[in-house]
């Protein structure tokens, strides 16, 4: 809990003001052992003992995250390893290269390795690990550790700087506290994220069902779950009226409901292509009347407003008829290939980068039903194909012309994109629950590490 009365005196150090009753140390005062995994790439196998890089450390999560980069070493190699560097349960690791001082507390019991890009503490038992996790995770933390980490192009923190970090240091009874609160709002978020994962694969369940089977007959789709009733709603959408039975026939792309068609996408929309700065011309940072569209502004099927940038009104005269307007659908066609979606009202007539391409004058699909076909994976397999592996992949324009896709009733459409849209407004809502739970995370992390705020112990 939350000490609401009179906080006591503070005093000026290194660090800034901190509490009277707390002091500064360094890391190396805190730990028996600061070292780093091996400096050798090891011989990697199929199975054996996990080798735990930076892409595998995720702060505030339980385990290592293995879903981008999985590697196993031998026993035997391991076992070399660990008699410079052995990880072990309550110890922390820290990230010194890409994303610079990224902290975790590790929270498993089998055995792995370490490579170079992280460092390793072994704490003394005057501070607590989760205190230590959250205190390093902190942006002023992991800015100090950006800083203090030597190279142009590619940065590498120190032992010799993780030694020297100084840190606020609490009683060890306040440190327990303190991070017992944090936890508890870490637990919370915890929650939220698997929500929001069990519905996005409801999503892509429906999604697949919905894109090859139609509208069911008689049929409710309910978008949550036990765990999701907290908030005492129900999301339910329903199906076809009648208990007729559906018939299929085999298409181009397979099975399909026997009244949905199948065009190539230049039968249905007219495909063009956006345009590229003109040389020597700029982006500028303040708004104008000309927003221009980049595909790092592409986001959940929309626009993300809030970075976009803007063109000076001589650079705008010069490529003004490459626009999209919001009744038109964009798709990118270089670097994250195949991403589409819709320009929000307040972008209408943007310009559109060349790295992606406008699909106008629809016919016989509404905009909403043609993004949610282009983020299917039937569609995105067949993008998939058409770029193939090269270094660099491109879609090219006549290329996006020849996919195939499936085109049911309007009615159907407008049922599909409701069923749809009402998981998405699921999915939305659990974002905003996370997003309110991380404000009230980062003003917590604020208010206590720097004793601000005290608790009560």
């Amino acid at each position: 809990m939350i000490d609401s009365r009179a906080n006591s005196s503070y005093k000026k150090t290194s660090i800034g003001k901190i509490p009277e009753d707390w002091e500064v140390v360094k890391l190396k005062d805190v730990c028996t052992k600061i070292t780093d995994g091996t400096h050798k790439t090891p011989k990697y196998l199929d199975k054996g003992i996990p080798f735990i890089s930076t892409q595998n450390i995720t702060p505030f999560k339980e385990d290592f995250d293995f879903s981008q980069y999985r590697k196993y070493i031998s026993e035997e190699e391991h076992n070399e390893l660990k008699k410079r560097c052995n990880p072990e349960r309550d110890d922390i690791l820290i990230s010194k290269c890409g994303t610079i001082g990224r902290t975790k507390l590790i929270d498993v019991d089998y055995e792995f390795s370490i490579f170079v890009g992280l460092a390793l503490l072994k704490l003394k038992k005057v501070i607590n690990g989760n205190y230590l996790e959250q205190l390093l995770n902190t942006e002023i933390y992991k800015k100090i550790m950006e800083i203090s980490s030597p190279g142009a192009t590619r940065k590498t923190l120190t032992i010799r700087a993780i030694e020297r970090l100084k840190i606020p240091f609490p009683s060890l009874p306040e440190q327990q506290k303190i991070a017992e609160i944090l936890g508890t709002v870490d637990e919370a978020i915890e929650k939220v994220d698997k929500a929001i994962e069990r519905t996005e694969r409801l999503k892509k369940g429906l999604m697949q069902k919905l894109l090859t089977k139609g509208i069911p007959a008689s049929r409710q789709y309910v978008v949550g779950s036990r765990q999701g009733k907290e908030d005492g709603r129900r999301y339910v959408v329903g199906g076809r009226q009648g208990k007729e039975k559906r018939e299929f026939k085999d298409s181009e792309i397979g099975r399909i409901p026997k009244e949905w068609e199948v065009f190539k996408l230049k039968e249905l929309v007219d495909v063009k292509g956006g345009k590229r700065l003109p040389k020597g011309d700029s982006l500028v940072d303040f708004e104008t009347n000309y927003p221009y569209i980049r595909i790092v502004d592409f986001k959940n099927g929309s626009v993300d407003v809030s970075d976009v940038k803007y063109l000076l009104p001589e650079t705008y005269r010069k490529i003004k008829k490459y626009t999209i307007s919001s009744k038109d659908v964009y798709i990118s066609i270089a670097g994250t290939i195949g991403l589409a979606g819709l320009i929000p009202p307040e972008l209408d007539g943007a310009n559109l980068t060349e790295n992606a391409a406008k699909l106008n004058n629809l016919k016989k699909v509404m905009k909403e039903y043609l993004v949610i076909v282009l983020n299917s994976h039937i569609l995105q397999n067949q993008i998939n194909r058409f770029t193939g592996k090269a270094t660099q992949p491109k879609l090219a324009l006549f290329r996006i012309e020849k996919l195939k896709v499936l085109v049911p009733s309007e009615k159907e459409q407008q049922e599909i994109v409701e069923i749809l849209s009402t998981v998405d407004k699921k999915i939305d809502m659990e974002k905003k629950r996370k997003e309110k739970l991380e404000r009230i995370k980062k003003g917590l992390m604020q208010d206590l590490l720097t004793g601000r705020k005290r608790v009560k112990v």
